[in-house]
Order: C-alpha cells, then sequence, then structure tokens
C-alpha cells in the first residue's frame, strides 16, 4: 500500500523522545536495532529510527520489550524535527490493521513509506498507548540531516512500576 497523497510540510518544531543505553551496541539515535528486530513499521532491510512524541510513551515503549526488571543504564534524547520538514500520519482509519498481533500491514505501508523516501518522518499510533503516537524517522531520507538530537540523559524509573 503506497500513499497517494503527498506528505505535508511542519509548520512548527516537533519533539520527540528516544530511550537506550549510550554505552550499549547500538547508539540511541542509531537504526541498526531495528534491521535486526524489526518493528511494528519497518522490515530488516529497511531499518528506521523509533521515537515517541511523549517521554512517557517512550518509557512505555522501552518496557514492553523489558524483562520485568529496571532496565540498566538508561539514558533518552530528545529529537527535535524543525519547521519545513515533510511528514505523513497514519490513523486507524489511513491503515485498516495496523493494529493486528500480525503486524504485516504496518510493516509493509512502513517498508514502502522508507523505500520510496517520502519524507523523513511518519507519525504513527502507539500500539501500547493508543491515543498517543510514535514518530518513526526514516534515515535514507535527504531531510533527516535537519533534524537535531540532544546529548543524552539519564532515565529514572520509578521502582514501583517492577515491584511485585
Amino acid at each position: 500500500m503506497s500513499s497517494t497523497v503527498p506528505p505535508k510540510i511542519l509548520d512548527r518544531i516537533v519533539i520527540c523522545f528516544r530511550i537506550g543505553d549510550p554505552y550499549g551496541e547500538f547508539p540511541i539515535y542509531d537504526s541498526r536495532g531495528s534491521a535486526l528486530f524489526p518493528g511494528r513499521w519497518n522490515t530488516a532491510d529497511t531499518p528506521v529510527i523509533y521515537a515517541a512524541e511523549h517521554y512517557s510513551t517512550a518509557m512505555l515503549e522501552k518496557l514492553t520489550a523489558g524483562s520485568g526488571r529496571i532496565p540498566p543504564n538508561q539514558h533518552y534524547v530528545r529529537i527535535a524535527i524543525p519547521p519545513g520538514v515533510p511528514y505523513e500520519i497514519v490513523t486507524k482509519d489511513h491503515l485498516p490493521g495496523w493494529d493486528a498481533p500480525d503486524p504485516s500491514a504496518s510493516r509493509v505501508f512502513g517498508a514502502t513509506w522508507v523505500r520510496d523516501k517520502r519524507s523523513p518522518i511518519l507519525i504513527v499510533p502507539s500500539y501500547v498507548a493508543r491515543l498517543d503516537r510514535n514518530i518513526i524517522i526514516n534515515p535514507a531520507h535527504d531531510d533527516v540531516k535537519k533534524i537535531e538530537v540532544s546529548l543524552p540523559e539519564p532515565v529514572w524509573w520509578d521502582d514501583r512500576l517492577f515491584e511485585n
């Protein structure tokens, strides 16, 4: 499925967040992990950078892949996408089946979006927090160089999230 609507252009700064280990195998702002472990919106041959519109959603997304313990050495980066950058939005009405347990529909859509380089960002619903959105960043798009990424800062995890 490909979009027939041209990308829109941001009229404001969009801030989003990504959490990871700055000293881990993959840098926080990097797409290599999504090539090895594709997510809902990409395939192994179409790596992307997953981010969340809100810091709390980034935490929830990180916890879905966890072991039930406080993730070690987690830091966040603030990602600033400037006005003038093209974007697309996927809604539940736009892509039926995006939220199916089998993510085939969203993976096909996202992989096509990456390959076609339609825009540097794709705004999608969060699977874990349905009223929130994630920002998918296409590192293959020329405009991705306009995106600014902060220095990593430590994440503080509330121990109550991990109590038995």
